[in-house]
């Protein structure tokens, strides 16, 4: 399917979107998608083939080839010494910097490093930017190359090791000779949930991005130093049910935050690999992204 022919949210029953936001998210087995989507199937479009329409087309994703002369990438392993003890992660910066360079971890989804996410990194590579994005499935032999077996993996990863290894990826970028000490996050989904950890958990994170990502508790919450620019799908009714309470100890614990909501937009819609994609909201919330980054890492 070429990206012109892409199908689109809305060429999708609103229910079966949610089907599948459950579906990816582990509430909802392949069966009961399938189930459950078939009397809203019409045509030609079964519920099989809506599951498989909605699934990730990595080839859209590339904005920033991965042999792109002016990045340098590579994998990189780095030590988890409370977590797994050895992790790997995909780091992509400017082959011709001057200087030391602003980091940036990059979180992925509930996934693992996919091609979407390092294809991110590449684009804040190419803004100046270190950005290094961990991989979180390391302990279980790291992204599969398949969704499904990527999200059944990450179901059997422990979350307390898991979140270690979140928080050993951002002290290896913070430790890095090539890093100016001004380091952010930025995550989607489960990535955005882990930004605001993060943020929680190191002082000296300077700014943090999370994508339609859960916050942390009022104690949790007294922790942040970073400055926090939040971005929410409009139609998302799981995570947005988690902000009110979020906004509260925000604004309670005076951390500076401001929050965007695309209406309209679903969970997901900066992933340009599937149709819950959407366009303006994806580059209105990037350019904002690169502004925030710019104004507290520069």
């Amino acid at each position: 399917m070429a990206p012109t022919d892409r199908k689109r949210a809305s060429d999708y029953p609103p229910e079966v979107l949610e089907l599948f936001d459950g579906y990816v998210h582990a509430a909802l087995s392949r069966r009961d998608f399938l189930e459950r989507a078939a009397k809203y199937a019409v045509g030609g479009m079964t519920a099989l083939a809506m599951l498989e329409s909605l699934r990730p087309n990595f080839a859209w994703a590339e904005h920033v080839s991965a042999k792109d002369a002016r990045l340098a990438t590579e994998y990189i392993d780095y030590p988890s010494p409370l977590g797994s003890m050895r992790m790997r992660g995909y780091l992509a910066r400017p082959a011709k910097a001057a200087g030391k360079l602003p980091g940036v971890v990059v979180i992925h989804e509930n996934r693992g490093l996919n091609p979407y996410i390092e294809d991110v990194a590449r684009r804040l590579a190419v803004e100046g930017y270190l950005a290094f994005a961990p991989d979180a499935l390391t302990p279980l032999g790291g992204y599969p190359g398949d969704e499904d077996r990527a999200r059944e993996l990450f179901g059997k990863l422990d979350a307390a090791n898991r979140t270690e290894d979140l928080v050993a990826a951002a002290e290896y970028v913070r430790l890095r000779g090539d890093v100016n000490g001004k380091i952010g996050a930025i995550g989607f989904c489960f990535g955005g949930g882990a930004a605001n950890l993060l943020a929680s958990r190191l002082p000296w994170l300077a700014a943090a991005v999370p994508f339609y990502g859960p916050g942390v508790g009022d104690e949790e919450t007294k922790g942040i130093k970073a400055a926090l620019q939040l971005h929410f799908a409009g139609t998302d009714e799981r995570v947005n049910a988690t902000w009110p309470a979020y906004e509260t100890a925000l604004k309670t614990h005076k951390v500076r935050h401001e929050a965007f909501s695309y209406p309209g937009a679903q969970h997901g819609f900066h992933n340009d690999t599937t149709p819950r994609y959407d366009e303006a909201a994806a580059k209105l919330a990037w350019s904002r992204a690169l502004a925030h980054f710019k104004k507290y890492l520069r």
